[in-house]
């Protein structure tokens, strides 16, 4: 059975203090998960990209881009 990150959530919500125990094969499977994106070159590069941007946009502006997120108007 393939596993998915939301079955450790899941998981840990229903197990409470004992989750250490029951949940291991669901921590694994969002280790492996994680191992995977984080070697993954196409979306190293595309977080790459989007850190430069938003360091870019920060140093034009000197506003975070949370703060300018916040900023905007929800509706129009």
């Amino acid at each position: 059975i393939a596993l998915s990150p939301s079955d450790f959530t899941k998981c840990c919500k229903n197990s409470a203090i004992l989750m250490v125990v029951k949940c291991w094969k669901e921590n694994s499977a969002l280790k492996e998960c994680l191992t995977a994106h984080y070697n993954d070159p196409a979306l190293y590069e595309q977080y790459k990209m989007e850190y430069l941007k938003e360091k870019e946009e920060f140093r034009k502006t000197g506003i975070s881009t949370k703060k300018r997120l916040q900023k905007l108007p929800t509706s129009v």
